[in-house]
């Protein structure tokens, strides 16, 4: 993209958040792998060495599909594709974390994190629709 940052914020501004939040996304997943030993107890889960590494792992592809999002965000023309299956991972991320709320596997404030990914998610549906139907009526 040539414009500036302010004035592709301005023209888009829903692609904007979305590139923003696919930031915090990336920096939330380098986070998870070597501080889950502090972030696990601050979301009411023990940090166990099994929890540690599955924490790991979920944090490497939150920087996966972050970075994916982003990617695809600052591009001239999206993937619609992308922005999709971003909606997806966001979906599922709420879905994990209010599960493991309801199983006792983590605390009430958790939830705020699964409130945050459908959102995001929601977002994503949003925008993937009008990017997808954009590249469908684009003579």
């Amino acid at each position: 993209m040539k414009a500036s940052p302010a004035a592709w914020a301005a023209a888009d501004p829903l692609r904007a958040v979305l590139a923003i939040i696919a930031v915090i996304t990336v920096l939330t997943g380098v986070a998870e792998i070597p501080f889950g030993w502090f972030i696990l107890p601050l979301l009411g889960a023990e940090a166990t060495p099994a929890a540690l590494q599955l924490f790991g792992t979920v944090g490497m592809f939150m920087i996966v599909v972050g970075g994916l999002l982003l990617h695809t965000l600052l591009k001239e023309h999206p993937a619609p594709e992308v922005i999709f299956w971003a909606g997806i991972q966001k979906s599922g991320a709420f879905a994990a974390v209010a599960i493991g709320v309801m199983n006792g596997v983590f605390a009430g404030p958790a939830l705020a994190v699964a409130i945050f990914d459908l959102a995001t998610a929601v977002l994503c549906f949003v925008y993937w629709r009008g990017v997808y139907w954009k590249g469908v009526l684009r003579p």
